[in-house]
């Protein structure tokens, strides 16, 4: 992934242009791939826990699968259309208020360096160049943190996370169907875990978050999943028997 460093900013820093946007779809990304793991193997698990048969785990699979990913698609879509729109709502009612009381912007953007620690004369000179420069710019920087050329795509989001989905769900599907039962399920169990421990660690790399705990928490909440299903198939299989 190409990123462009914003200038004055430290390797490793994430002063980057379009970082909301990256890390949108990256965020998106990870997470569509760790629900479709753990969604479609609690599936397949539970399914084939019932029944040595193959042909019912591939339609419960692929079910799961196709459903899960247009699922998390449009959940995504939603959820970031929303953000998105409130970001354009706050940029034009900014432009609007720089409009009508561009004075009264200009002491407000002052009284808001001063509480960040610059003096009176320090901060109405800073407040001055950046309005002169791009007053838009720099009320939303110091107000609501948002770059106006930064705001998050819903189509990108959506894309990530059904891509992901799919992607993730495959792991489990293949493992499932490949392999000759009892041993199956096994497998399935092993390489779901160790898959979930991977997306545990991106998704905390990502955040900025401690990895080990990030892969713990992953790694046992995908185990509670597939041992519950894998009980509930079992039952159910038990009492068809």
């Amino acid at each position: 992934m190409t990123t462009e460093t914003a200038p004055g900013g430290h390797a490793g820093e994430p002063h980057r242009l379009g970082l909301a946007q990256r890390l949108n779809w990256l965020r998106a990304g990870v997470l569509g791939a760790n629900d479709g793991i753990v969604s479609t193997a609690a599936v397949v698990v539970g399914v084939a826990s019932a029944t040595s048969d193959v042909l019912p785990v591939l339609l419960a699979g692929s079910a799961a699968l196709v459903g899960g990913a247009i699922s998390m698609a449009l959940g995504e879509y939603v959820s970031v259309s929303s953000q998105r729109d409130t970001e354009r709502a706050l940029i034009e009612k900014e432009r609007r208020e720089l409009a009508e009381e561009p004075e009264a912007e200009l002491t407000e953007l002052v009284g808001l360096y001063e509480q960040q620690g610059l003096s009176h004369a320090t901060a109405t000179a800073v407040a001055t160049e950046l309005t002169e420069r791009d007053a838009l710019k720099a009320h939303l920087a110091i107000e609501l943190g948002i770059d106006q050329d930064d705001v998050v795509s819903p189509w990108h989001a959506a894309m990530a996370s059904a891509v992901a989905f799919f992607t993730g769900a495959l792991l489990p599907m293949a493992t499932i169907l490949l392999l000759p039962h009892p041993a199956r399920i096994v497998a399935t169990f092993v390489a779901v875990l160790l898959a979930l421990a991977v997306t545990g660690y991106l998704a905390a790399w990502i955040g900025g978050s401690p990895r080990g705990r990030a892969v713990i928490r992953t790694v046992i909440g995908g185990a509670i999943a597939l041992a519950a299903t894998f009980l509930v198939g079992s039952i159910f299989g038990t009492a068809a028997g």
